[in-house]
């Protein structure tokens, strides 16, 4: 599930990148979403593998509290784009003639800017405190099953739910491939 989660982001990521059609800004923040789900499944699942190949599950407490500041500080990133991804969509619904004077590069950066920005400021302060005032607790098998739905599926959904079923992506995926392909 982790392979198929990074290698699904990174090729969302390089399709976009490299196909300029998709150079619009609901790409522009699907190219970003899948930056930060790697990023999330990045910070809990290569600790998991290990703790599973070899049996330890002991993590110390600076490790602890930097995975969880992580992993906190990219949900949450991932929250705030798909707000912004909403309202791009709302736009492009409910103002379809102004929308490129709307959500025009400038203004996208400065969502996903903002969205960096709030996530910093809101988890350095807050979440660090939360975090180191909790006490340990065990976990259930079901909240454990839960903890795994929402940090390694749910990333690696996201490429094949917004991007795969869309027919440019689909269509520059299919160039992309294609120039790898022919230049190998």
């Amino acid at each position: 599930m982790y392979l198929v989660t990074v290698v699904g982001n990174l090729l969302i990521m390089l399709t976009i990148g490299s196909d300029s059609h998709l150079h619009t800004p609901m790409y522009f923040f699907l190219s970003n979403l899948s930056f930060v789900d790697l990023c999330v499944v990045s910070t809990t699942v290569p600790n998991m593998l290990v703790s599973i190949l070899t049996e330890n599950k002991a993590i110390s407490f600076a490790d602890c509290l930097a995975q969880m500041y992580f992993f906190m500080v990219f949900v949450t990133l991932d929250n705030f784009l798909l707000t912004a991804m909403a309202y791009d969509r709302f736009v492009a619904i409910c103002h379809p003639l102004r929308y490129t004077t709307i959500m025009n590069p400038k203004l996208c950066g400065l969502l996903v800017l903002v969205s960096w920005i709030t996530v910093v400021s809101l988890f350095y302060g807050a979440g660090l405190g939360v975090y180191l005032s909790s006490s340990i607790t065990h976990s259930s098998w079901k909240s454990t099953v839960a903890s795994v739905m929402y940090t390694v599926v749910t990333p690696m959904l996201n490429p094949f739910i917004y991007t795969l079923r869309n027919k440019d992506i689909k269509n520059a995926l299919k160039r992309f491939i294609s120039k790898i392909a022919s230049s190998q």
